[in-house]
């Protein structure tokens, strides 16, 4: 079976990846701080990698909070990643977006941004985040 992508719906997909950033020790994102746009890849109706984008007021967009299934450990697990930063890829170049900017710290994730033409800044940044 093939993958299939789809945009994420932040109302039915939040607990499930609620879940997968608790499994991975990340803290999880708070939803309303989470963009509507976002997509996920699947196959045989198991969800495996998602992420989603931040539109701004300019010819860039932020591609964030990437996150895969923890239990999902089969070998064409990169396959699913790759496509999911591709159809992001696509999706922004044909909506005029000319920059996609992604902040990583997980090193397959960093590894494979590089081998799709990313730039990848090698000294550390953090992020910082304030809720008012």
């Amino acid at each position: 079976m093939e993958f299939n992508i789809r945009r994420l719906n932040k109302e039915l997909d939040y607990e499930m990846l609620s879940q997968w950033w608790k499994a991975w020790k990340w803290p999880s994102v708070e939803k309303d701080f989470l963009p509507d746009t976002g997509f996920i890849v699947e196959k045989n109706d198991i969800s495996i990698v998602a992420g989603f984008v931040y539109m701004t007021n300019s010819k860039a967009a932020l591609f964030e909070w990437v996150i895969s299934n923890p239990e999902y450990r089969e070998s064409d697990r990169k396959d699913a990643i790759i496509l999911l930063i591709q159809a992001v890829e696509r999706v922004l170049k044909d909506q005029g977006i000319k920059y996609v900017f992604s902040i990583g710290r997980t090193k397959s994730l960093i590894e494979t941004h590089k081998k799709l033409g990313w730039l990848v800044d090698e000294k550390p940044s953090y992020e910082i985040i304030k809720t008012l």
